[in-house]
């Protein structure tokens, strides 16, 4: 599979959807990582980081879009990317589709497979590898402890 990094567009979000060691992971595993350059800078990881990794750092966006499989994000994709998700696509983020009736609708016009991170967890699951993104306070909730 190949799973593609974004840069977060939304404003003052600085965070990275994946870190340079769960791309080493995943990449010993056979899966290809695209990172948008600089997608990890306001985190602290430099693409040095995730080129060491096992990460092929890619110019823009929409070439992250365009190639990827999957696409991982901090928050819900806004406006701007809408035209760049595709049918057959994953994406794996925040979502928030209560509050905003325009993504509901552009992820129905694209097909992309969205899988919303507070819904995971609110159903008991948290994929240890983005830990980072679940909140403590839901994790109680869960029958078991998350994996």
């Amino acid at each position: 599979m190949i799973i593609g990094v974004p840069k977060e567009i939304k404003e003052q979000e600085q965070r990275v959807a994946l870190l340079p060691s769960l791309t080493n992971q995943l990449t010993r595993h056979g899966h290809s990582v695209l990172v948008e350059r600089n997608a990890g800078l306001g985190s602290g990881y430099p693409d040095q980081d995730y080129v060491k990794a096992g990460a092929e750092i890619v110019e823009q966006a929409k070439e992250v879009f365009a190639r990827a499989d999957m696409i991982v994000k901090v928050k819900e994709p806004l406006k701007a990317e809408f035209p760049l998700l595709r049918k057959g696509q994953i994406l794996f983020t925040y979502l928030h589709l209560a509050a905003s009736k325009s993504l509901t609708e552009a992820l129905l016009k694209s097909g992309v497979t969205g899988v919303a991170y507070e819904t995971t967890v609110a159903a008991g699951f948290c994929w240890a590898a983005f830990r980072e993104f679940c909140p403590d306070a839901w994790s109680s909730s869960a029958a078991e402890p998350r994996a």
